[in-house]
């Protein structure tokens, strides 16, 4: 039996509720009043990988929000809606439940995608963007249809493509594949046993695993779709808020070199930042490091 999601009502210094934006039901995890920033997780995670840097970002004057994104964790996980417009929607309709007119997105990886949308898609929602592991998406596009490094690198998600089987694969084993996976695109010594524990129960909670392939499954299926053309030709329209751009230098799933050139997309200050020793996952692998990055990089942002 697939395990009950209430195991994913982790306690700590936060709260937990539920918001409703667009038809749909989001969970939502909170610490902190201030400046509204709200955390986008990645795939195969949830709002939990953002533990170390609510609570910080609470103690240096921020309302800190991680929320699951559609078809994660605790929200709502509908059959369909796992295109780019209807996610960013999400993003856009859940800082407006949260009583803001806009904040400040981070994203890592599928969120990090997410952030970049917004910020074209809904201009107002944003007043700045920090995107983690995840290049803009016209650059994403470009790599992964004409770069041989990053094509090797993305195959993972042609496996994805496969109804049903796909679903049955990374669950087999107690989602087995995806500590294999955690593994795969950090730098050695992350994840401990606990943490790709945690993830593996996340990813085995009835719909999630469906729901996170969805993500992988518009995005290559697009390619060459009249849909996914309209996106793509959607996303020159330049970003004009600020951005941070942070990249692990040993990342094997978007790999460092497919992150540069994002700055191409931005109209407004850009900055990159590539933190060494560190995989796809620098806010966990190295969440102080990232944390002040990212800490600075607000208080030039927002002072």
């Amino acid at each position: 039996m697939p395990p009950d999601d209430s195991v994913l009502r982790i306690d700590g210094p936060w709260s937990h509720r539920v918001v409703s934006a667009g038809g749909a039901r989001f969970h939502v995890v909170e610490a902190g009043e201030g400046p509204l920033v709200l955390l986008l997780h990645g795939f195969p995670e949830f709002w939990w990988a953002w533990r170390y840097q609510l609570p910080a970002l609470a103690h240096a004057g921020y309302r800190a929000v991680a929320m699951d994104l559609r078809g994660y964790g605790l929200s709502d996980k509908p059959p369909r809606g796992y295109d780019p417009y209807t996610l960013a929607n999400d993003v856009s309709g859940v800082v407006r439940a949260l009583g803001e007119a806009s904040g400040i997105v981070v994203g890592h990886g599928w969120g990090g995608f997410l952030a970049w949308t917004t910020a074209v898609v809904h201009p107002d929602s944003l007043e700045a963007l920090c995107a983690v592991s995840m290049p803009h998406p016209r650059r994403l596009r470009e790599a992964v249809t004409t770069e041989p490094r990053q094509i090797a690198a993305s195959k993972y998600t042609v496996a994805f493509q496969r109804p049903l089987l796909a679903e049955r694969s990374i669950l087999k084993d107690h989602a087995a594949y995806i500590g294999e996976l955690l593994d795969r695109w950090s730098a050695p010594g992350w994840p401990d046993e606990q943490t790709a524990k945690v993830y593996r129960t996340a990813m085995q909670v009835s719909g999630v695993a469906h729901s996170a392939l969805e993500y992988h499954r518009w995005l290559m299926r697009s390619l060459p779709r009249p849909d996914g053309l309209r996106f793509a030709a959607r996303m020159k329209q330049p970003v004009s808020v600020p951005v941070l751009h942070i990249q692990g230098e040993l990342d094997t799933a978007v790999l460092p070199k497919s992150s540069e050139g994002s700055d191409r997309y931005v109209a407004g200050p850009y900055t990159r930042r590539v933190i060494q020793g560190v995989g796809h996952f620098p806010h966990e692998e190295a969440p102080n490091e990232f944390t002040a990055e990212l800490l600075d990089w607000l208080a030039k942002t927002t002072g």
